[in-house]
């Protein structure tokens, strides 16, 4: 049975098509797609058969919010929030873009202060040091000011190798070094950590947990990334650290639908192809992921993953069939949609970026990432501004992705609030701590 706040969110996305949508026609044309790229190396079973600001002195960490569904007040408020919203404003929301270096620097301040981008993805090129990082962050913050919402700060924090807090931070171990152990406990203190670091910086969203099954030991990309190579392993380690971090007042986002772990390509630079059915899929790979759903996941990223026997087209972060359909249909999922970068490999090879951005939302993408590039995201924001105002989108579909993400950032209660420059040690000592019993 949905909680309230997922009923809440239904309720408000059916009343915003009736009332938000401006200048919508409901007969608007669908976006042209263009053929998919030839396949590069196909992986996976064969088919079964196809279907359907400053250094302020060293503080300890600030408390963790409470996250929780919303009020119905709230939920009216945000109603008429997004009625009163320009156009800019609500495509800016749905954009989290990456920046060049270490400083707030024009093109960074004009994404925030011109464009009213939504959220900001920090990566280790970002960050030199941890009084480095916290200035950046602040600034970053501090240019949002004037907008409408607060900005989704993120992160891609998961542990292993996959790590980018400055060396200040006690390092925490893979997944797969957790999934050893096979013990929740560990996951879910896991979660708790990693949340813990991140917001002592100032993030307030990481991507993680992983819940891909590494069932492919020439994976590139994945690895121990995974908790394992079961399903039930992942997914009861998965959500425990899901669990964690919520509980420490962060958004996890759980990564990468519908499954990276049967590839034998890195979607950074090249589109993967997986040869399996949905049946497969509903085998393995989806599990966890269904489970997380389960658990109410605020937020899933979708992978650039070409699945020919589901959609031969398009890869699944561009694909109605398994976002539209699967994801938010027969899986029922109604948080919010994340896509991978848009600027790997995978896309930029294969697809007119502009094009991919506008038919990402067409297939129930809530939230494009733009990792690398004020180039990019100028692109990305100018074709999905023009689907609108040409009528390829409804403004209605804009409206429905606007309301999840401001209702989860007012879930969270996030703010633009600096951070000072936080003392470490007691945070470290615990990861020590935690690291030296999981070794046992």
């Amino acid at each position: 049975m949905k909680n309230l706040y997922y009923s809440i969110l239904t309720l408000t996305a059916l009343i915003l098509l009736l009332l938000l949508a401006t200048g919508c026609n409901s007969n608007a044309a669908t976006p042209s797609r263009t053929a998919a790229p030839a396949p590069t190396p196909a992986t996976g079973a064969a088919p079964e058969q196809p279907a359907g600001p400053s250094s302020s002195p060293k503080a300890s960490l600030p408390a963790a919010a409470e996250p929780g569904p919303l009020p119905s007040q709230e939920v009216d408020a945000l109603t008429r929030k997004i009625a009163g919203m320009t156009l800019e404003e609500k495509i800016g929301q749905m954009l989290l873009v990456g920046i060049d270096g270490t400083t707030l620097e024009a093109e960074a301040k004009r994404m925030i202060t011109d464009d009213k981008v939504g959220g900001i993805i920090l990566y280790a090129d970002n960050i030199k040091d941890l009084k480095g990082m916290v200035n950046l962050i602040n600034a970053l913050k501090k240019s949002n000011t004037m907008n409408s919402a607060p900005l989704f700060m993120s992160v891609d924090q998961e542990g292993g190798k996959v790590s980018r807090m400055p060396k200040e931070y006690a390092s925490i171990p893979s997944n797969g070094k957790v999934g050893n152990s096979n013990d929740a406990d560990a996951a879910g203190t896991m979660g708790k950590l990693l949340a813990r670091e991140v917001r002592a910086g100032g993030f307030n969203m990481n991507f993680a947990p992983v819940l891909d099954t590494n069932s492919n030991l020439d994976n590139p990309v994945i690895g121990d990334r995974s908790f394992g190579s079961t399903a039930s392993i992942v997914s009861k380690l998965g959500i425990a650290e899901m669990k964690g971090i919520e509980s420490e007042g962060v958004v996890p986002v759980v990564k990468h639908f519908p499954g990276h772990g049967d590839t034998s390509v890195d979607s950074h630079l090249e589109l993967p192809v997986v040869n399996k059915t949905a049946s497969q899929l509903a085998k393995l790979e989806w599990l966890p992921f269904q489970a997380a759903f389960k658990e109410k996941a605020d937020a899933v990223m979708v992978a650039h993953i070409l699945f020919p026997h589901i959609d031969p087209d398009y890869p699944a972060s561009l694909s109605r069939i398994i976002i539209g359909d699967q994801l938010r249909g027969d899986m029922g999922y109604q948080g919010v949609v994340i896509t991978d970068d848009l600027t790997m490999g995978a896309i930029m090879k294969h697809f007119d970026l502009g094009t991919a951005a506008v038919e990402t939302v067409d297939a129930g993408s809530d939230i494009l990432l733009i990792a690398h590039g004020y180039e990019n995201e100028q692109v990305a924001r100018k074709a999905l501004l023009h689907s609108v105002r040409g009528g390829t989108l409804d403004e209605s579909r804009i409206n429905e992705s606007v309301y999840r993400i401001l209702a989860l950032k007012q879930k969270y209660r996030l703010t633009d609030k600096p951070v000072p420059v936080p003392d470490l040690a007691e945070l470290n000592n615990e990861i020590k701590i935690w690291r030296s019993n999981l070794s046992k």
